[in-house]
């Protein structure tokens, strides 16, 4: 008990008293300044009633259809590339991983140089095969695409690497056997290595939805919700209420909707395991 002391009085200094005193805050007035009232439901109804809270819901969800998609299908497949016994194949996971490891704000600037209109690599490409260039970060049209495109490239190697313990965890007799069946690769794919790995992909779908709506330094770093609120998410939009309009009363009850968001999505993807993860493999 006393080793454990100071993890609990860490948790509970830094975690729980702060989550139980931003739950109050949510039913309350307060503007940094002087002290909180209690205004009922007053804060969660003036959040409903905010159209720009709905644009900023829709771009989220958006956000992380789009990126949780990319994340699970492009981390698979390079799951699948590096799961291989060659020389050198540790390097080729390392520079994967790298990405992850790099700070946030490192990213962001070479990210933000790529993007860059005049001069970014990816405009440049684009003049290659002779397409116009595109304002990347500066159009609406495209400025989300921008923020996924980031977040997928930082993320992905997470994900690649817990979906390779997953695939490094397939029983290699059961591809031998679905080999002398007659089995081709596509077979072996469909039939033995997604149901094997389901427990693995059920757990890193769960938390990359779960990272994703918590996304917030990427879009701070580069369009700070812009242009015309395209990229302005649900936990960018709670920081500029706290800290920029000082509505800590809206911005505690935008966390909470976005908690009540994130437990649905959270108990709805635990009810449909039961339909597509392989239970035998779980034991």
């Amino acid at each position: 008990m006393v080793f454990i002391l100071p993890c609990f009085l860490g948790l509970l200094l830094f975690t729980y008293i702060p989550v139980l005193m931003s739950l109050g805050l949510s039913f309350s007035y307060w503007n940094l300044l002087g002290s909180p009232h209690y205004v009922g439901l007053e804060n969660y109804i003036t959040v409903f009633q905010d159209a720009l809270f709905w644009k900023t819901l829709q771009n989220s969800l958006v956000f992380v259809v789009a990126t949780v998609s990319l994340e699970v299908v492009l981390a698979l497949g390079a799951a699948l590339l590096v799961n291989k016994s060659i020389r050198g194949i540790g390097l080729f996971r390392t520079i994967f991983f790298l990405p992850v490891i790099t700070p946030m704000v490192s990213v962001a600037l070479v990210w933000g140089w790529m993007y860059d209109p005049s001069y970014g690599w990816l405009n440049w490409g684009l003049k290659l095969v002779g397409q116009k260039p595109i304002a990347w970060l500066y159009d609406p049209h495209w400025a989300m695409l921008g923020i996924i495109m980031l977040r997928v490239w930082k993320d992905m190697g997470y994900n690649m690497v817990i979906l390779l313990a997953g695939l490094q965890g397939v029983p290699l007799h059961l591809y031998e056997s679905a080999a002398l069946d007659g089995a081709g690769a596509w077979q072996r794919f469909t039939r033995i290595t997604l149901p094997m790995l389901s427990p693995t992909l059920f757990f890193v779908i769960t938390v990359s939805l779960i990272n994703a709506f918590q996304a917030f330094d990427s879009v701070y770093l580069l369009t700070q919700g812009g242009p015309q609120n395209s990229t302005q998410v649900l936990v960018y939009w709670l920081f500029k209420n706290a800290f920029e309009f000082y509505k800590v009363g809206p911005a505690s009850a935008i966390a909470y909707i976005l908690f009540v968001i994130i437990l649905i999505i959270t108990l709805i993807q635990w009810w449909l395991r039961k339909r597509w993860v392989l239970h035998e493999a779980e034991s």
